[in-house]
Order: C-alpha cells, then structure tokens, then sequence
C-alpha cells in the first residue's frame, strides 16, 4: 500500500465517494483517512476500490468501536485482521477515541464519556498499553465531545486527559472542533485549554463542523468547520510546525467537489499559520 509522510488536510474517505475517487488520481488530498472496521472483511466491488486507492494514496486509520474505556474483551480475530492491516498500510500509528463505545458486549454505536477520575484515568491507560502491545504500532488518542459527566468528577476533563496520556505514554490525536463544542458548552476558554495540552505529544489534528441543537451545540460532522475551530487549528499548528489535519464529514455529505473546496480553503489556512511559524522554532 501507498506510504509518504503525512501533512496537510486530508479528508475522510466515505462510502458516497470512493468511486469518484478510485477513478481519478489527479485530486489534491494529501491524504485518506479511513475506519478500518467498514473494511476488514468486507467484499465487493466498494472493498476492492478502497484498497486501490490506498494501494496508489496514504492512508490512516481511526477506530470506531475498540472501546477504550470499556471492559469487554476485545476480538481477538479482529485485532489479529486490524495489526495486518497496519502492517501492510505502514501506518504510523493508530487512532481511537478515549470513550466507552461497547457496554455488555453491546456496540452503543456512541461515542459515551468517561468518569474522570483517577482510576478511570489508569484503567483507560492500562487498555492502551496493551493495545499498542497487541498491534505493533502506537495508539493515539483522541478527545471527545461530551454533554454529560458520569458520576462525581475528581478533575476536569483537560487534567483527566492528561492524566490519561501521561499514564499511557501515548500519542494525542487533538480534535480542534471537541474542544471548541465542549467550550461552549461547558462554558471554558479554549485556547487556555489548549495551553494546558502537552502539544509535543500531538500526531494528528481533526476538524469539523457542529451545530446548536436545542440548549446544546453538537459536533454533528454534518456542517461546514467554523471559523473559530479553523483558528484553533491554525493556532495549534504555529507551535507544532506540520501535522496531518484530517477534514470530518460524516453526516449531510456533499458532492466531493463540495468538499474539496472546503479542503482547500483549509488548506490555504494550514499553510498561512505554518509560514508564521518563527525560523528559530
């Protein structure tokens, strides 16, 4: 499978567009990032074409259903398929989300919060250790949105995650639009947020549009990003240098024209905050 360096915005690669894009090569995108879990084991003409196009493009991957937080066991099967797949794909780490996803064997098909707490926090930092273990690459993390705390917290949500990442020693897959939704509704500073985050530990940037729903604002991934979460992209980006940006759209897709237009105007952005970027730094 194809293997580069991974900067710039790239995009999801979605269902609807798979075959536009398997027909042509001449496109912008840097990079597809892609759920393994509608891949491994699948068959068909869309399986086929997905595999060419990250046989000739980079790929990365970003779980839906390991279940970080959780306390089902996982397939071992499945993790055997996912580790080859990783190997194959040279990837350079694997992405989930630090959230319960499975509850009594059920997928909830949510992404559902933690209770922040101490031990919540090693009990999450001792499934990536051994998941890491298992696949033979590094596990980034990646922040949640959230609208309700289980339980009573022993911190907030920036020290729980950083408890997490120091516990696990492991990478950040830093979502510039939860942080901005969970501001909002949680009534909190985003770049003082942002100040707290271990910024070293970042591999990889998510963006994505939200919207108010009733008393909440949701991070539907069915809108165009805001300019305020390109901001916290660009503000994240002038003291990382280059990362991989992935573009989230999950919900309401358009036409891939659509949304290698809004690929790209993030992109002009992603390469203005990088030209701010001190020599020196």
């Amino acid at each position: 499978m194809a293997r580069k360096g991974f900067q710039g915005v790239g995009l999801g690669l979605r269902g609807p567009h798979v075959e536009a894009v398997a027909a042509s090569a001449a496109h912008p995108v840097p990079f597809w990032e892609l759920a393994p879990e509608n891949l491994l084991g699948q068959g068909g003409r869309r399986a086929r074409q997905t595999r060419a196009i990250l046989d000739r493009d980079p790929g990365l991957t970003h779980g839906l259903s390991l279940s970080l937080a959780g306390y089902d066991d996982w397939d071992p099967a499945y993790l055997r398929d996912l580790a080859a797949f990783l190997e194959d794909l040279h990837a350079p780490f694997h992405s989930e989300h630090l959230c319960f996803t499975t509850v009594g064997g059920a997928n909830t098909h949510e992404l559902l919060p933690m209770p922040f707490t101490r031990a919540s926090a090693r009990h999450a930092a001792g499934r990536i250790r051994r998941l890491q273990d298992t696949l033979g690459v590094p596990v980034i993390i990646e922040n949640i949105t959230y609208y309700a705390e289980l339980g009573e917290p022993e911190m907030d949500d920036g020290a729980f995650l950083l408890e997490v990442l120091e516990r696990a020693d492991c990478g950040l897959l830093l979502d510039v639009n939860n942080v901005y939704v969970n501001s909002l509704n949680w009534g909190f500073d985003p770049v003082a947020w942002l100040q707290r985050m271990p910024l070293e530990r970042v591999r990889q940037l998510h963006v994505a549009g939200h919207e108010r729903l009733e008393a909440s604002v949701v991070d539907t991934h069915g809108a165009a990003v805001a300019d305020p979460v390109a901001e916290l992209m660009q503000w994240v980006l002038r003291r990382t240098g280059p990362l991989p940006v992935l573009l989230e759209r999950d919900h309401d897709i358009p036409e891939l024209g659509v949304l290698l237009a809004e690929r790209g105007r993030l992109q002009r952005l992603y390469d203005q905050a990088l030209a701010e970027v001190p020599a020196h730094a």
